[in-house]
């Protein structure tokens, strides 16, 4: 239930880190989520939503911030011998100074050699690599697939977005999907082609992306869940 009887600051004022809103023109719903790389939390509202309304159903979420202010604090940094997500598989990082200075997969481990000095950085640069890579190919199928064509695709770490696609043609994901589960790259790769069939979230819209993605709700319901985790990992200390 929303909290009432309060003004906007004093709401804004019991929240344990910054809180910025912004209004979506085709929002239908209040969403919130925390933001690891800023340290702080993004609230999104449907148009003509009362600000102090936002604020109030934002705080009554105080049990799920805890939560992700707990998660963010356990930074999981590119280090010999942690144990990050590639692909939704469980990944344990090996350096041996006799190694191959470019990473390479063995037995579930991603294995680097070379100075230990750079050690993250390799393994940054190979897994933004690697999801380029894979991106790439699953963008070009659903764009086959659904007859239109891409002018470019690169990866990045907005953030605050998981993909975005302009009108003329680039699309761009974030690099961190390489560490979620396939389906989940999958349904994001379907996400961003399709607005080049429809530039919005309309009805027609979800009808194409889910003509060419099986499991749409499936990774929706995970980036919900774990998508947040995803900023963790190669965070230095």
């Amino acid at each position: 239930m929303w909290s009432s009887g309060r003004s906007e600051a004093s709401l804004e004022a019991s929240f344990p880190v910054p809180i910025e809103i912004r209004t979506i023109r085709n929002a239908r719903r209040l969403r919130l989520r925390f933001d690891d790389g800023s340290g702080t939390l993004k609230l999104t509202c449907p148009p003509r939503t009362s600000r102090r309304k936002a604020l109030a159903w934002a705080l009554d979420q105080r049990e799920w911030i805890d939560a992700q202010l707990a998660r963010a604090e356990t930074a999981v940094p590119f280090e010999p011998d942690a144990v990050i997500p590639v692909e939704g598989a469980e990944t344990k990082l090996v350096w041996a100074e006799g190694l191959p200075r470019t990473p390479a997969f063995a037995a579930g481990e991603l294995r680097c050699g070379g100075p230990v000095v750079g050690f993250s950085r390799r393994v940054e640069t190979f897994l933004k690599r690697r999801a380029l890579d894979v991106m790439s190919r699953e963008a070009a199928e659903y764009a086959l697939k659904s007859g239109v064509a891409i002018a470019s695709i690169s990866v990045g770490d907005a953030g605050s977005r998981w993909g975005s696609c302009s009108s003329q043609g680039r699309v761009r994901l974030s690099w961190r999907l390489i560490l979620a589960p396939p389906y989940v790259l999958d349904y994001l790769a379907a996400h961003e082609v399709a607005h080049l069939v429809e530039m919005n979230h309309s009805a027609r819209f979800w009808r194409v992306v889910g003509r060419a993605c099986g499991h749409v709700e499936r990774a929706k319901n995970w980036l919900d869940t774990h998508g947040n985790d995803l900023h963790r990992y190669g965070v230095e200390d």
